[in-house]
């Protein structure tokens, strides 16, 4: 239960951060609702003057004209109030979602691929879209209607209060009991929603995870059992639905009926008030304006308590998205940024007493400290789960460490560009010249010829009939994998970048593929680009200035 109250204070406090920067948009809703509330009372009185002129004063009709134009302009003023107020709570909306989203790429990068490893991409991509979506309602609606629902039945309160203080009295005795059983209703709908946001994800990422490996379900004859998991997941989605459904549906029939007793009371009174019934009180006085004005406003005295529950489903659903959006927030929050003061060794590398772990697997890297010249080529070697990707990973900005420093150039992680290279090329389906292009878009065909030729594929390039436009498969189909890794390392040679990591780079390839890679990094390394390169790899080893060993996380000089 502590945890569940931590919870909600955290998701609570995530959202009224967010209306931070939109509060002026959220206060000019509620003006414009407010002034709705104005037009309405106006409309609603300018009717009651009217038929009571019509049937009890029997005015003429040239007497009519003016409060009849003033009954449209009441009308119009209403329309156009209630236009800015949606306006305004859209314009917040926007704002916000916008900032949400630009605040979940900003933690996801801080965390870095390492860290959101355990985390499907489906459900990355629904907290990214529906997640943030599910924000909407809230500061749209439900935040300008949670005052209006104060201060619009206040306003209207009064005037019935002036005209009649009998009736107000019933239309009070009503009015507490609408917020106090939406209120127990929204309890068990917070709960719900958080578990509809939960299993949303989760259907996603088993939709997405099954998609993925449809090849291999048909290969071992689990199709079947593939789909059957499927239904059962969306079968746990639609249960949730609907208990959620069911919850909002609850509230709105709660709300109508304490609001269609009150009033059928207010109409009962002011019947038998006008028929000389009732004499108790203000009830001898009524007359047919102050009766039918009373009777108009009974509606509209409810109605912003019946838009509030109608958008309290809104609030559910933005509390249990707020949960994982603050959670994540938090998670990025807690990982030690390295310290500015470390900017030093602005002519390379400098590691100090850096250290990481993972959950559930400790310690990965242990007080390691380095420092790598510009231009130097550097081998990581040591055995398999030694830390060497991982001090890439933290070299590359891809995962924050737990402690130490870290600069590159004199900048932190992720400041500056860095070249990457690992031992699978990331190639789309497109052209060679689409592919040069991803890590330097302003690349003209002559440089990019020239990285080609650098990297020993020349020959290949000049026996395509369309050149650069000739179009590659995904992943780089067409080529062998030592030639798919040289296009690769092109992409290295047009990138502006002063260092580049290599996690084995020549794993997986074929002896005649190895030597050609290692012939274009060759070249690389003697372009005076800083070259750090995780590898088994003898000849690659050779290639570097220096060589150190990681074992167990712990870094030697060999």
């Amino acid at each position: 239960m502590k945890a569940i109250t931590e919870s909600g204070r955290r998701s609570r406090h995530w959202l009224r951060q967010q209306g931070l920067a939109v509060r002026p948009w959220l206060y000019a809703a509620v003006v414009a609702g407010l002034l709705q509330t104005l037009a309405i009372i106006a409309q609603m009185g300018l009717i009651a003057w009217l038929v009571h002129a019509v049937l009890i004063a029997k005015a003429p009709y040239s007497s009519l004209l003016w409060p009849g134009v003033g009954l449209g302009l009441a009308v119009v003023l209403r329309a156009l109030a209630q236009a800015v107020q949606e306006r305004c709570g859209q314009h917040a909306s926007v704002r916000v979602r916008q900032t949400a989203r630009e605040q979940l790429a900003a933690d996801w990068a801080d965390l870095g691929p390492i860290r959101l490893a355990d985390r499907s991409s489906a459900a990355l991509t629904n907290q990214w879209v529906e997640q943030a979506e599910a924000l909407d309602g809230y500061y749209a609606r439900y935040l300008p209607q949670q005052w209006l629902a104060l201060l619009s039945p206040l306003l209207i309160l009064l005037l019935v209060f002036w005209l009649d203080w009998l009736a107000a009295l019933f239309l009070l005795l009503a009015a507490p009991l609408i917020p106090l059983f939406m209120a127990l209703i929204g309890m068990s709908a917070e709960k719900v929603s958080q578990q509809h946001v939960l299993e949303a994800g989760r259907l996603a990422g088993h939709f997405l995870d099954r998609v993925r490996s449809l090849t291999s379900l048909q290969l071992f004859g689990q199709v079947g059992a593939a789909t059957q998991s499927v239904q059962d997941a969306a079968e746990r989605y639609r249960s949730v639905t609907m208990r959620t459904l069911r919850i909002a549906f609850l509230s709105s029939a709660v709300l109508e009926f304490f609001a269609s007793v009150a009033i059928a009371v207010v109409a009962m009174y002011i019947g038998f008030g006008l028929l000389g019934y009732i004499q108790y009180g203000p009830a001898a006085q009524l007359t047919l304006f102050s009766g039918l004005l009373i009777l108009l406003l009974a509606p509209e005295f409810f109605q912003p308590l019946r838009s509030l529950a109608q958008s309290y489903h809104d609030r559910a659903a933005a509390l249990a998205a707020a949960e994982g959006m603050a959670a994540l927030q938090d998670e990025a929050a807690n990982i030690d940024s390295q310290s500015e003061s470390a900017k030093q060794g602005a002519d390379g590398i400098c590691i100090r007493q850096l250290s990481l772990s993972y959950p559930g697997r400790g310690a990965v890297l242990t007080d390691i400290s380095l420092q790598i010249s510009a231009g130097q080529v550097v081998a990581l070697t040591g055995s398999s789960g030694s830390g060497k990707s991982s001090l890439l990973h933290c070299i590359a900005g891809f995962v924050n460490p737990d402690s130490g420093s870290l600069t590159i150039l004199g900048h932190l992680p992720g400041e500056q560009p860095l070249a990457w290279l690992g031992q699978r090329p990331f190639l789309i389906q497109g052209s060679w010249a689409e592919n040069l292009r991803l890590t330097a878009p302003q690349a003209s065909t002559e440089e990019m010829s020239r990285a080609i030729e650098a990297v020993g594929l020349g020959a290949l390039l000049g026996a395509q009939r369309n050149g650069l436009d000739t179009v590659l498969g995904e992943g780089g189909r067409g080529l062998s994998g030592g030639q798919a890794q040289r296009l690769a390392l092109a992409r290295v040679w047009l990138s502006t970048a002063d260092v580049v990591l290599l996690d084995e780079p020549t794993a997986s390839l074929d002896e005649q593929s190895e030597a050609e890679v290692i012939t274009a990094l060759r070249g690389l390394a003697a372009s005076g680009k800083t070259l750090i390169i995780a590898t088994h790899h003898p000849a690659l080893m050779a290639l570097a200035d220096r060589r150190y060993v990681l074992n167990s996380g712990r870094l030697t000089d060999a």
